[in-house]
């Protein structure tokens, strides 16, 4: 989950068949049944058949084994098959692709007003606060009865909508709304699956709601993030007090839970939601989810690009999360160019807490404890690591001897589980207190929890330093007091140092994240189904929860577009994401460079994109960079995709230039130079982008260049002048790297930008330069 940042549990992600590679399947002795998702090319359907289904269950396999077959994004089924019976269906003519079945994670208010919303004026205003736009939530479902969820004095539901509210346990079709217009859910993927470390093969309905009611509390969390209404007062048992909305407080909601708690979320029930969303009329999707195993997989064998492809190329915009496995370098996730790609950072707001040692000293951190406070009293401080048992110092279940810390605060180390179940193992042994201590790859970033016990978590320099001090002293001693909620933090935002990090490791020549967007300490509505910290033993009930993750940054994207999308319908999903690109900002409150929280130096494109979304100025970007989908199709036969692997994605025959184009010039609002770091000398790289002036219509744009260091940066032509009949424009960057003079830094690159200015707009896109070692 994103707010507990587990160790991801390893996947062996089988492809089976690639029609342009092979067409055999190594038949294992093992016939357990498993998941497959197939491709088909549905040219090869007989008339005869009145449905793919007819035709599949015909032609291919027996009805009972198929899951969900796939029609709107994906041609194709998923069925429950042995190896043998997969290897007997992969020899039919009409097979493109197979793949097993994946699962995956989700990556888990003051924060629209941080985005750059207000009520008197801009975005909100003129997009009626994202009135009759659609956002589908692709998670863990919702729990209907929050206010956040109210359909007061909301419009009829809009009347393209086509979707259904699916009854199940504990939800009916009374529990949607003028405002959440639909529920669904998809199990069959999940309840199909052998298991996973005691997951899967069926639901477990001593925990979980078998309907898109929510029994996990993200999916409440993300949707009421992205759409929740607003005018009443909120906060998380005192925290974050204030008045909740999110950001596009009018737009509706279409759930689809596809993930399930515990068990995570599996492609074939990914694919199917995207499927059924583009059928039932969203606009926008939120999908805070992604593969977890630190691998990306090619965009063929990949289900959340193949059917985002689908709903991009219906004119979906579809908002994914980065990924929490910063701050290593190459960490991002969701990286297709027509998927929007968010990271995290903070906002000016922050719940202090902190440590008072027995030597008087007085260390920060931060915590969400709202029980009985320890009223100043001093306690002895115990490491339990200092035996050098990893499992005691990480404060795993039954690690900890009741002898050795009953009535002390003892100091536990981030890592491998949950930082609040190291609370309730303390809790259990008889502590009276937590200090949770990062280490060095957490680093200086922290977020709260509402632990079950007095609690500070503390950066890895303030760690070692209450360590030294509990192994130096002959009677350590000390006591935590809480902050409470403290507003105007200065600097934010800074980069999460859980935010996942560039390059793109499938394709360097296109920057992502996108962009970054609130993700830490953020309030919203929450689940009855379970308590604050989600364990078990937590009995307390919230209405709203304060969780951090990229999970949390996606839909505020999401809400971001839908709002964009109703103030002007006529924009593209790239023209949307373009718009909020080129209008991020890259200086924090303090008029600096964002930081980095994970070092505490100025962060980089590879951390945060573009910049930290500013709808303030989003919404009159000037110019945008659009995108069709023979652009997309054009860019996949640049990076060598044949024709019957891109039909895998698109799902329609296409066919490849004679011209074979170059991946660096799909028309980004980005500019990435990746170089050989076997080239001598000098080289160069010349990308073409074209903008769409959807401003003033006469118009004169300037280019602003801050070359990166030791990179020369030519622009032609200099000037682009707009009129009512000439909206769009094309220029000419030339990048040349001498390597003599190229110095590549510890981020593995250099960075500049190229803006146009008109006198109103700044119009800014990155420029990344890095070398990469050849093939």
């Amino acid at each position: 989950m994103a707010t507990s940042f587990p160790p991801p549990i390893l996947l062996f992600f089988v492809v089976l068949v690639i029609t342009t590679v092979s067409k055999s399947v190594a038949v294992s002795p093992d016939q357990t049944p498993k998941t497959y998702i197939f491709r088909i090319d549905s040219s090869f359907k007989p008339t005869i058949f009145p449905t793919h289904y007819h035709w599949y269950t015909s032609e291919f396999t027996p009805s009972p084994t198929i899951l969900h077959v796939y029609d709107k994004v994906f041609h194709g089924f998923s069925a429950s098959l042995t190896p043998s019976q997969a290897a007997s269906v992969l020899k039919h003519p009409s097979i493109l692709a197979a793949f097993e079945d994946r699962r995956r994670h989700l990556h888990t208010t003051r924060s629209p007003q941080f985005l750059g919303l207000s009520n008197q004026r801009g975005l909100w205003s003129e997009s009626d606060y994202g009135s009759d736009v659609i956002i589908g939530v692709f998670d863990t479902g919702i729990w209907p009865e929050r206010r956040s969820f109210s359909d007061l004095n909301l419009g009829p539901v809009p009347a393209r909508w086509k979707g259904v509210c699916q009854a199940g346990v504990r939800f009916t079709t009374k529990n949607c709304n003028r405002k959440i217009v639909g529920a669904r859910f998809f199990s069959k993927g999940h309840e199909a699956s052998p298991g996973f470390g005691g997951f899967g093969g069926g639901i477990n309905e001593t925990i979980e709601f078998k309907s898109p009611r929510d029994a996990d509390g993200h999916g409440t969390h993300t949707a009421s993030t992205a759409a929740g209404r607003h005018a009443f007062e909120a906060s998380m048992e005192g925290y974050a007090a204030g008045i909740a909305k999110g950001v596009a407080p009018k737009a509706r909601l279409a759930v689809y839970k596809v993930c399930w708690k515990s068990a995570g979320c599996f492609d074939s029930d990914i694919l199917a939601a995207f499927d059924a969303a583009v059928t039932d009329g969203v606009d926008v999707i939120s999908i805070s989810i992604g593969g977890g195993d630190g691998v990306s997989s090619p965009y063929y064998l990949d289900p959340i690009a193949i059917g985002s492809y689908g709903a991009v190329a219906r004119g979906v915009f579809v908002s994914s999360s980065a990924g929490n496995d910063g701050p290593n370098g190459m960490s991002v996730t969701n990286l297709a160019p027509w998927l929007t790609t968010v990271g995290a950072g903070t906002i000016d707001r922050n719940f202090p807490a902190y440590i008072i040692l027995g030597d008087g000293r007085k260390l920060s951190g931060v915590s969400l404890y709202a029980g009985l406070p320890l009223d100043g009293k001093m306690y002895s401080v115990v490491y339990p690591g200092k035996s050098g048992v990893l499992a005691t110092s990480l404060c795993m279940e039954n690690s900890l001897e009741p002898s050795a810390v009953e009535g002390k605060i003892v100091i536990c180390d981030r890592g491998s589980n949950p930082r609040v179940a190291k609370g309730l193992v303390v809790k259990k042994a008889g502590g009276v207190g937590m200090i949770l201590a990062n280490g060095a790859s957490n680093g200086e970033g922290l977020v709260g929890d509402a632990h079950l016990l007095p609690t500070c978590a503390v950066g890895a320099s303030e760690g070692d330093a209450i360590k030294a001090y509990a192994a130096s002293h002959p009677n350590p001693t000390a006591t935590i007091n809480f902050g409470g909620t403290v507003v105007g933090i200065k600097p934010a935002p800074v980069v999460a140092s859980f935010s996942a990090r560039g390059p793109n490791g499938l394709n360097p020549e296109i920057l992502k994240p996108d962009m970054i967007a609130p993700g830490v300490n953020i309030l919203a509505a929450w689940t009855d189904a379970v308590g604050p910290t989600g364990l078990d033993l937590d009995t307390r009930k919230t209405e709203f929860n304060i969780l951090s993750g990229t999970s949390m940054a996606c839909p505020h994207v999401s809400g971001a577009a839908a709002l964009l999308k109703s103030a002007h319908p006529d924009w593209s999903p790239a023209a949307i994401r373009s718009a909020m690109m080129t209008t991020a900002t890259t200086i924090d409150n303090n008029f600096h460079p964002m930081i980095d929280e994970a070092t505490g130096k100025p962060s980089t494109p590879y951390d945060y994109g573009a910049g930290h979304v500013n709808l303030g100025l989003a919404m009159d970007p000037g110019l945008v960079y659009d995108l069709t989908n023979s652009d997309y199709v054009n860019f996949l036969c640049a990076i060598e995709y044949g024709p019957k692997t891109i039909q895998v994605i698109t799902r329609s025959p296409v066919n490849c230039p004679a011209r074979k184009p170059l991946p660096e010039n799909l028309n980004y609002p980005s500019i990435a130079a990746p170089f050989s770091s076997a080239s001598t000398g000098v080289s160069s790289k010349t990308f073409f982008r074209t903008v769409t002036n959807v401003g003033e219509a006469n118009a004169v744009y300037s280019v602003k260049v801050e070359a990166p260091k030791g990179v020369g940066v030519a622009v032609k032509p200099s000037k682009l002048v707009f009129t009512e009949k000439v909206r769009k424009l094309s220029y000419f960057v030339t990048v040349t790297a001498d390597s003599k003079n190229l110095v590549i830094g510890d981020s593995g690159a250099v960075f500049g930008s190229l803006s146009w200015v008109d006198g109103k707009h700044v119009v800014r896109s990155p420029i990344v330069v890095t070398q990469i070692d050849p093939l």
